[in-house]
C-alpha cells in the first residue's frame, strides 16, 4: 500500500508519532473553546448586563482570559496534569521550553492499576505535541473564570477580581482538574467527567455563588432592575457559545475519533431539547404575566443548562438518552431558578448576577448523576481508563458508578466553598472586595473611564450644551425627540 505523500518524507517538524489530522482537530476544537471566551462570553457579558456595566462586564472576562494563560504555563497545567505531589494535586512547573512542548503529548501519572498493581490503561497518549494538549487544557481553564464572574458583575472590585484570577486558578482550578482528570484520586477511582461537568461548571457554579455572598450584592436599584442592553448581541455571544461547545466536548476525547463524532451530535441534541423544554416552561407557567411571549433570555438559560448538564457525558451516552438529559436540563435549574430562588432565604439573599449556581451548578451536578445513571458501556469502553465503566441503569456496577458521582460532586463543592472562602478573605485583607458606593452609582465612567455606547462622533460624550435641541445647525429651536431613553443620533456636520 502507498504511503500519502505528507508522510512519505519525514522531517524534524513530522516525527513518526505525529498524527495530523489529529492535531489539527485539537487545535481547532482548542480554538473553539477559546472563541466560547474570546469574543464569546466577552459579547454575551457586555450584552446581557445592564447599559452602565457593560465595559466592566466584559474587561473582566477579558483579563481573565489573558491572566489564565499567563498563569497556565507558568505554573497551572503542570499542577492540573502533572506528576503527582498529593493525590489531589500536581507539581507545579512551567510549560514553556521546547523540550517539554514539542514531545509527544502525554497525561503523566494517568496510568491506571488494577488492584493487584498490574496496568489496567496506559498512560494516555495523543498523536500531538504537548503544546496543543497544554494550550487546549488553557481555554477550558479561562472559561471556568469567566463563567465564575457571572456572579459577581455589577459590583466586584475590578482590582480584587485580578489578584484574584490567578489565586484561584491555582488554588482552586488546578485541584479538581488534577482529581478528575490528571491523575488524582477521583480519575484512578472511576468517576466520570467527560468533559468538564464537575471541573469547570460545578465548580464555576458553586464558587461564583460563594464570592458572590463575600462580595455582597449590587445596588438596589441594580437588583431591582437589570434589563439587558443589546439582546440581539447578547444573543451573538450566545451563538458562538453554542457552537463552540462542539470543540468543547468534540476536542475532550484527545483525538478525531468516533466518540468525538457522538459527543457533539449528544451535545446539540441536548442543548436544542433544553432550550426548547426551558422555552415552553416559560410560556405555560409565565403566560398570564407575559401573555404567552416567549422570553429570549429565558432561551439563552435553557440553552446553556442543555451544554452544561451534557458535558459530563457527551461522548459516553446514547442520543436518545441525550434527549432527556435535555428535557430534564431545561425544567429542573428552571424550577431551581424560577421557583425554589424565590422561595429560599439563601438563594435570595446571595446575589448571583446572572444565576450561576441555577445554570452551572445545578446543571452541572445534574448532568453528572444523569451520567452515572446513563454511560452507556461500549461507549465507556472507548475511552474510559476503569474497565467495564457504565450507568447504574445498564446493571453491574453501574450502581456503584452512581455513587462515585455523588461524591465526587461532594468533593467538588466542598473544596470550592472552602477555596473560594479563603482566597476572597485573604484578598480583602488588602483590597476591598465591592465597589465604592459612587462607582456603582455611575458604573463604567467611573469605574474604566469608558462608555459602552458613545453615540456622539469620536467617541465624545453626550453634552447637551454642545449637542442639545436648542443648537441646530440651522439656528433653529427644533422639539426635543420624544424618545428620550434612545438613543439621540450621531452629530453630522454639514
Amino acid at each position: 500500500m502507498a504511503i500519502a505523500g505528507a508522510y512519505s518524507v519525514r522531517t524534524p517538524a513530522v516525527p513518526d508519532w505525529l498524527n495530523k489530522g489529529d492535531n489539527a482537530w485539537q487545535l481547532t476544537a482548542a480554538t473553539f473553546v477559546g472563541l466560547q471566551s474570546m469574543p464569546g462570553l466577552v459579547i454575551l457579558y457586555a450584552s446581557i448586563v445592564k447599559k452602565k456595566w457593560a465595559v466592566n462586564s466584559a474587561f473582566m472576562a477579558l483579563y481573565a482570559f489573558a491572566a489564565v494563560l499567563i498563569c497556565w504555563v507558568l505554573v497551572g497545567y503542570r499542577m492540573a496534569f502533572g506528576d503527582q505531589l498529593l493525590p489531589f494535586w500536581g507539581k507545579g512547573a512551567p510549560s514553556l521550553g521546547q523540550k517539554f512542548l514539542i514531545n509527544r503529548a502525554k497525561v503523566p501519572e494517568s496510568t491506571h492499576v488494577h488492584d493487584d498493581g498490574t496496568v489496567e490503561t496506559p498512560m494516555v497518549e495523543p498523536f500531538y505535541p504537548m503544546a496543543s494538549l497544554v494550550y487546549f487544557q488553557f481555554t477550558f481553564a479561562a472559561i471556568t473564570l469567566i463563567l465564575l464572574a457571572g456572579s459577581v458583575l455589577g459590583r466586584m472590585n475590578i482590582k480584587a477580581w485580578m489578584a484574584f484570577v490567578p489565586l484561584w486558578l491555582i488554588f482552586s482550578y488546578t485541584v479538581g482538574a488534577f482529581s478528575l482528570w490528571g491523575g488524582g484520586f477521583l480519575y484512578h477511582w472511576g468517576v466520570i467527567d467527560y468533559s468538564g461537568g464537575y471541573v469547570i461548571h460545578l465548580s464555576s457554579g458553586i464558587a461564583g455563588f460563594t464570592a458572590a455572598y463575600w462580595v455582597g450584592p449590587r445596588l438596589k436599584s441594580d437588583r431591582e432592575r437589570f434589563p439587558p442592553n443589546n439582546v440581539l448581541l447578547m444573543l451573538a455571544g450566545a451563538g458562538m457559545l453554542w457552537m463552540g461547545w462542539s470543540g468543547f466536548n468534540g476536542g475532550a476525547p484527545y483525538a478525531a475519533n468516533i466518540d468525538a463524532s457522538i459527543a457533539v451530535l449528544n451535545t446539540n441534541i441536548c442543548a436544542a431539547t433544553s432550550l426548547l423544554v426551558w422555552t415552553s416552561l416559560d410560556v405555560v407557567f409565565f403566560g398570564k404575566v407575559f401573555s404567552r411571549k416567549p422570553a429570549v433570555i429565558g432561551a439563552v438559560q435553557g440553552m446553556m443548562t442543555g451544554l452544561v448538564c451534557i458535558t459530563p457525558g457527551a461522548g459516553l451516552v446514547q442520543s436518545w438518552a441525550a434527549i432527556v438529559m435535555g428535557m430534564l436540563s431545561g425544567s429542573i435549574p428552571w424550577v431551581s431558578m424560577m421557583v425554589l430562588h424565590k422561595k429560599s432565604a439563601l438563594l435570595q439573599k446571595v446575589d448571583d448576577t446572572l444565576g450561576v449556581f441555577h445554570t452551572h451548578a445545578v446543571a452541572g451536578l445534574l448532568g453528572g448523576l444523569l451520567t452515572g445513571l446513563f454511560a452507556e458501556p461500549a461507549l465507556c469502553g472507548l475511552i474510559l481508563p476503569v474497565g467495564d465503566s457504565r450507568g447504574a441503569f445498564y446493571g453491574g456496577n453501574g450502581g456503584m458508578q452512581f455513587l462515585k458521582q455523588l461524591v465526587a460532586a461532594m468533593f467538588v463543592t466542598a473544596w470550592n466553598i472552602v477555596s473560594t472562602t479563603i482566597i476572597l478573605l485573604a484578598i480583602r485583607v488588602f483590597i476591598p472586595l465591592r465597589m465604592p458606593e459612587e462607582q456603582l452609582i455611575i458604573g463604567d465612567d467611573a469605574v474604566h473611564g469608558e462608555e459602552a455606547y458613545a453615540l456622539w462622533g469620536d467617541g465624545e460624550k453626550y453634552d447637551p450644551t454642545k449637542h442639545g435641541w436648542n443648537t441646530s445647525v440651522y439656528g433653529e429651536e427644533t422639539a426635543p425627540s420624544p424618545y428620550i431613553n434612545g438613543a439621540r443620533g450621531v452629530t453630522i456636520n454639514l
